[in-house]
């Protein structure tokens, strides 16, 4: 689909130079001298370099649409990472490096929205928050009240977050895939 220069918006996935870009940042400028243009800053979903262009609202551009397919995690394989189309069953297989640092909070069963272009993955996306629970924590100190104070924790993933002092051991909480970080107790 055809699109002017000046309709790019941020979130948009575009194809410039032969591959795709993702708009970061986008700026109408409307000097005093000279025609309108559109500054943008793109992201290479492929590669993760960035670009700064501008397009003037006479140029177009294609702006593509990714095709969303939900999947569900089924196990690690080498340094591979099998996922099962929900619809037609058909599996792949992605890098540990193409999941990236998420990947520590896969769980079986667990449903992920794979992102494709003309049939390769581009990106993949967990549910924002996943319940893991508590392996290792420091003991909680009595008087240690203070309403910003948090204490290192190791989770059931190996990964280490931050927890209020109250936690303990064994116990179950919402963690957010995002950054790591704690959210609530989980029921």
């Amino acid at each position: 689909m055809k699109m002017n220069g000046n309709e790019i918006r941020q979130g948009n996935i575009i194809k410039h130079q032969d591959t795709l870009w993702v708009a970061v940042k986008c700026n109408a400028v409307k000097p005093g001298k000279g025609g309108a243009f559109n500054q943008v800053e793109l992201k290479n979903i492929l590669d993760g370099r960035k670009l700064n262009e501008r397009f003037r609202a006479a140029e177009t551009v294609e702006r593509v649409r990714l095709e969303q397919k939900t999947h569900t995690y089924l196990y690690p394989e080498g340094d591979m990472l099998v996922f099962m189309n929900s619809e037609n069953y058909e599996q792949i297989n992605l890098q540990s490096e193409f999941v990236g640092d998420a990947a520590a909070y896969l769980t079986d069963g667990m449903a992920v929205e794979v992102e494709f272009y003309e049939e390769r993955p581009i990106s993949i996306a967990l549910p924002d928050q996943v319940v893991l629970e508590v392996a290792d924590t420091e003991p909680v100190v009595k008087g240690q009240t203070a309403a910003n104070s948090f204490k290192p924790a190791t989770l059931s993933n190996g990964v280490r977050t931050a927890v209020p002092p109250f936690v303990g051991v064994g116990e179950r909480l919402i963690i957010n895939t995002e950054d790591g970080s704690y959210v609530k107790r989980a029921d």
